[in-house]
């Protein structure tokens, strides 16, 4: 029994032996891997981060700022820009030069003298006649209506400052023609130029007839 006992005890201390060299064992290996893996570079021989990180500057009093104010978010947006300078811009400034235009002719055009100017202007710059043909067109319109474009005829309907029979005619240029003096200079220069080629012969044409 003894014997036993021993070689019982013999064998055990075998196989403790035995478990403790396989442990030994897979940790070295363990033990090498991590090793090799800390001394392998990555691909290619470089280190590539593996989060990358971009800083933005914000000010962000500056953001909160403009989100309260819109007025003055857009003058920071676009205060360094000529507005002027853009194609949308530009249209939109000519427009404005345009318009501005217009009105300063129509108010001109209400008294006798501005009509007289703003004729004169437009028979030469839109319509090529010089100095002599506006003579003659004044001395027609003077006969006519004196320059009023307010003035009416009774009896024939004839309407503002060329007098135009029946005054509906002047639609074709402008359904303003009632008020807007501008239309009905337009409109009896086109009707000279169509109808006797200048000023001068509806002159005459007047003269002759009492009538163009």
């Amino acid at each position: 029994m003894a014997c036993g006992k021993k070689g019982f005890e013999f064998g055990m201390r075998g196989e403790t032996m035995t478990i403790k060299s396989k442990a030994v064992a897979i940790w070295s290996v363990i033990a090498s891997f991590v090793i090799i893996t800390s001394a392998l570079p990555s691909a290619y021989g470089l280190e590539f981060p593996e989060v990358s990180q971009v800083d933005i500057a914000a000010d962000v009093s500056t953001f909160a700022a403009s989100v309260d104010s819109p007025i003055e978010s857009a003058s920071a947006l676009y205060g360094s820009i000529d507005l002027a300078a853009t194609p949308v811009g530009g249209m939109f400034s000519s427009d404005l030069a345009l318009v501005s235009s217009i009105s300063r002719q129509v108010e001109m055009a209400r008294t006798s003298a501005g009509a007289r100017k703003v004729a004169q202007a437009i028979l030469t710059q839109e319509f090529g006649f010089g100095q002599a043909q506006f003579a003659c067109l004044n001395k027609l319109w003077t006969k006519e209506s004196h320059w009023n474009y307010k003035a009416r005829n009774k009896r024939s309907g004839a309407h503002g400052i060329a007098q135009a029979s029946p005054a509906s005619k002047m639609n074709v240029v402008a359904t303003d023609w009632r008020t807007n003096p501008v239309t009905q200079i337009r409109w009896g220069i086109r009707y000279i130029t169509m109808r006797y080629d200048t000023p001068c012969k509806a002159w005459s044409k007047f003269k002759r007839s009492n009538y163009y």
